[in-house]
């Protein structure tokens, strides 16, 4: 009885899903973003080789942000020290320059 209800809750969530981002009469709000263009055509590439499009991602982001009442992801802020040292790499304070990639694997001892 109780895995016939969950396959119920299933099925019931899949197809409100289905009907939320198939139906485009549910549809009738814009979202307008700005992005860089190397973002958008990089993500776009990947979209594409899963059978989605930009839309597509978008629909799925904000129904989990619905779901999981939050972000589907952690979002951090760095701790102090990798604060200093993002800061510090930025004007190039203790960042190491090769001239190839052997140099650098020497350096690191690979």
């Amino acid at each position: 009885m109780v895995n016939q209800n969950i396959c119920k809750a299933k099925q019931l969530l899949a197809c409100s899903y289905k009907c939320a981002t198939l139906n485009p009469m549910l549809k009738t709000t814009t979202i307008r973003a700005r992005i860089t263009p190397t973002v958008k055509t990089q993500a776009e590439r990947i979209l594409s080789s899963l059978g989605m499009t930009a839309s597509d991602a978008i629909q799925l982001l904000f129904h989990q942000i619905q779901l999981r009442r939050g972000l589907p992801f952690q979002v951090e802020l760095p701790n102090a020290e990798t604060a200093k040292v993002l800061r510090d790499s930025r004007k190039g304070k203790g960042v190491k320059h090769y001239a190839s990639k052997k140099d650098l694997y020497r350096d690191l001892g690979l």
